[in-house]
């Protein structure tokens, strides 16, 4: 099939940009490394749109979280990754957590079965030198690839490490000594009867033990040249966090704030039934065999991590359908090297997509995706593209990306409210509320302007 454009890349934003070009009229071409005998440090399938890190698309809360105002406003533009993450979504309480390797499939069984988009297993080695392009292969960009990017940008690459989370088999915990339970027993209507997370209890003393283990265990060694590359704070190894302080897990991945272990009637718990630490486990796929452990990203060697993890109450039998591990992402800093429609500065015809522009989340990497195809579509089709106003989440977050963060302090963000112009005159209280709902009033008129999809 003769294209119209190419997409560079099979993950989240690959494939929605790819959806929303389909959608519109345009031939895709739609380039995947993995599937022709290459692979990635972190996937582990060549399916589209993996998840290689947690399997949760964080708050679904439109009224008071950003990144579920996001979920709202991409719903609202037929994204394709929000309906695989419906048709794949088991329970997490308030957040939105999809069985992953149903999510993937539904995503590659959505492209392959639409007739504008040709799916093609190759690995691209260079930047097209014309032809409308989206590149969007992720922080895992081939070093090949990668190394024409910095030609063509004329910056060198910003990095830092991801950390990977353990997944547990659900037939391996030990319920005798765990329960289930969400904090304050807060549910949704995808919430489990009991709960949604297996919550493992800790002693004093075995929270202490813990944290030096944390200390000792055996860590992966850096490459001299990865020694300055920074930790992305919303995927910090637990042991980093940990040497922050002996304290620090119990106020982050491990807080025991409530959350009452109804197991608990002997005197090793001298303030009663509440545990001194809780190491929390969340569905990972709808039939419930596997649970990840939440916060639990790490860089310790696969040894350590099994002799640490094994030491958790309740988890001494555990068996690990993947144990933790760490990549180094790589991604642009666009605010000096892209335009406002996401295009290289020194090359018009290349659009970038996703996390490589420096944002950061499953659901924010889909969202910049989205813009793109829409950005493409319009070029085609020979429309002015108008953006999306910044009090919304997709406003707010190419925003971000494209010009209002600093060039020279530039890290990797996810979508906050802290990214939208402020609300000063609002109470603090109320502020969150009125940043949706100003977010959700302004979204719709822009829609409108939206060129229409061929019947």
């Amino acid at each position: 099939m003769v294209h119209d454009i190419q997409i560079i890349g099979g993950g989240l934003a690959g494939s929605e940009a790819a959806w929303q070009l389909a959608r519109r009229g345009f031939r895709v071409r739609l380039s995947e490394m993995r599937g022709s005998g290459e692979m990635t440090p972190a996937h582990q399938t060549d399916g589209l749109a993996e998840l290689v890190c947690s399997n949760s698309f964080r708050s679904d809360d439109s009224d008071k979280n950003a990144v579920g105002l996001l979920h709202d406003e991409m719903r609202r533009l037929d994204s394709l990754v929000m309906q695989a993450g419906e048709k794949a979504r088991v329970p997490a309480g308030s957040a939105m957590a999809v069985d992953r390797d149903v999510f993937s499939a539904e995503v590659e069984r959505a492209l392959k079965e639409h007739p504008n988009v040709t799916v093609v297993r190759e690995r691209v080695d260079a930047l097209p030198e014309s032809g409308p392009t989206i590149v969007a292969t992720g922080p895992l960009t081939a070093q090949s690839l990668a190394e024409s990017i910095v030609q063509a940008t004329g910056q060198d690459r910003l990095a830092f490490f991801d950390a990977i989370a353990p997944i547990v088999h659900r037939d391996s915990i030990d319920m005798d000594i765990c329960w289930i339970q969400s904090r304050w027993n807060k549910r949704t209507e995808a919430s489990n009867e009991e709960g949604d997370y297996i919550n493992c209890p800790m002693t004093k003393e075995q929270y202490y033990a813990f944290h030096q283990g944390l200390m000792d265990g055996e860590k992966t060694e850096f490459r001299e040249w990865e020694k300055d590359t920074p930790y992305f704070d919303g995927c910090m190894p637990i042991e980093v966090m940990a040497a922050r302080g002996v304290e620090t897990l119990r106020f982050g991945p491990m807080k025991p704030v409530g959350l009452d272990n109804p197991r608990d009637t002997t005197p090793e718990f001298p303030q009663g039934r509440w545990p001194y630490a809780v190491v929390q486990l969340r569905q990972d796929n709808k039939l419930g065999t596997l649970w990840n452990m939440v916060g639990f990203q790490t860089k310790l060697k696969h040894g350590a991590q099994v002799d640490l993890f094994r030491t958790i109450p309740g988890l001494e039998n555990a068996e690990f359908a993947r144990l933790g591990g760490l990549h180094r992402n790589t991604f642009l800093n666009s605010p000096l090297v892209l335009d406002r429609q996401l295009r290289l500065n020194r090359a018009a015809h290349i659009r970038f997509a996703g996390q490589v522009t420096g944002c950061e989340g499953y659901v924010e990497s889909a969202a910049v995706g989205l813009m793109a195809g829409l950005m493409a579509a319009n070029e085609l089709a020979g429309q002015d593209w108008a953006p999306p106003p910044r009090t919304t989440a997709l406003g707010a977050l190419l925003s971000h990306i494209t010009g209002d963060a600093e060039a020279e302090t530039f890290q990797p963000m996810n979508v906050n409210f802290g990214l939208f112009p402020p609300l000063h005159e609002v109470g603090k209280k109320q502020r969150k509320e009125a940043y949706t709902s100003r977010a959700k009033a302004e979204l719709g008129p822009w829609l409108r302007q939206l060129e229409p999809i061929p019947a």
